[in-house]
């Protein structure tokens, strides 16, 4: 009967003036650059000739005992690469390591998490063929739309907790208020929601 009316801390402490907030910035910014080392090593694996000679390869690959109502859907990727691999090549290595950089040091991540989870996206349902959980003998769904959650998952985390610890854009934006609309969700230069209490 009187639960509802007896405050609770944890909310009435939530916003700028949180003792804890910072140690949540902490905890996200790590979660970021140890994610952000995941990427790079991704990225220097994908600057290896192997990778450049295999690039419609894996596409084609990725095609092999998909459904029927899928196979345009790769088909029309192979089409599209097939012309200029290594354009496609260089192209993915070049996002992969650019992404890897801007986590690890924290820079442009509004636009890092936007353009990391739509690629995410994009290699899950090409080269990963959608993890192919349709397919006989497929053991999981891929790893690249659980990549596409953790940037979600860092997105969500700076709309609510601000910019996150060890970043440049947190030096940018204390020196250049107008890069906080390339660097954060929020709107206001402390990084918090302009509606957070």
């Amino acid at each position: 009967m009187f639960k509802d009316s007896i405050p609770n801390p944890s909310l009435a402490q939530s916003g700028p003036n949180d003792p804890t907030r910072k140690y949540r910035q902490k905890l996200v910014g790590g979660l970021r650059i140890v994610f952000g080392v995941f990427w790079l090593i991704d990225a220097r694996l994908k600057w290896s000739p192997a990778f450049f000679h295999e690039y419609v390869g894996l596409l084609k690959a990725a095609a092999v005992g998909q459904p029927p109502w899928l196979q345009p859907w790769f088909h029309g990727w192979i089409a599209l690469v097939s012309p200029h691999p290594d354009v496609w090549a260089v192209l993915t290595a070049l996002i992969e390591t650019v992404t890897a950089l801007g986590l690890i040091f924290g820079f442009a991540q509004k636009l890092g998490y936007l353009i990391g989870s739509l690629f995410s996206l994009a290699i899950w349902s090409t080269a990963e063929g959608f993890g192919g959980p349709y397919t006989p003998g497929a053991t999981d769904i891929g790893t690249s739309i659980i990549y596409f959650l953790v940037f979600v998952y860092l997105a969500a985390m700076q709309y609510m907790e601000g910019l996150p610890a060890y970043s440049l854009d947190r030096w940018i934006i204390a020196h250049w208020t107008p890069w906080r609309k390339i660097a954060t969700f929020s709107t206001d230069a402390t990084g918090w929601p302009s509606d957070h209490p």
